[in-house]
């Protein structure tokens, strides 16, 4: 059997997107939805001695898939939050 695959078996990117076309919208918006890890590593270095190494992840995904829990209205929200930091002030006072 040959490596090479049929031309009617669909490639991983068409199992994960669909077989239609996809806009740059729809891409990201699947992405979003079921969310994304970026991982990377960066080296600070001088006259070829590291001195800094660093290795980062960064979740990307929906807010709403990340804390289905959170009340969803932005605004009210961060009234919330501001309430709370100023009675924590008054308090230390």
């Amino acid at each position: 059997m040959s490596p090479r695959k049929r031309a009617s078996e669909p490639t991983e990117a068409e199992q994960i997107l669909g077989p239609e076309d996809a806009s740059l919208l729809d891409i990201v918006d699947n992405l979003l939805n079921k969310g994304v890890v970026l991982s990377g590593d960066i080296t600070i270095a001088l006259a070829e001695v590291d001195l800094v190494y660093a290795r980062i992840s960064l979740l990307l995904a929906a807010v709403d898939r990340v804390m289905p829990g959170e009340d969803t209205e932005f605004l009210e929200r961060h009234r919330a939050r501001r309430v709370q930091r100023e009675a924590r002030r008054r308090s230390r006072v």
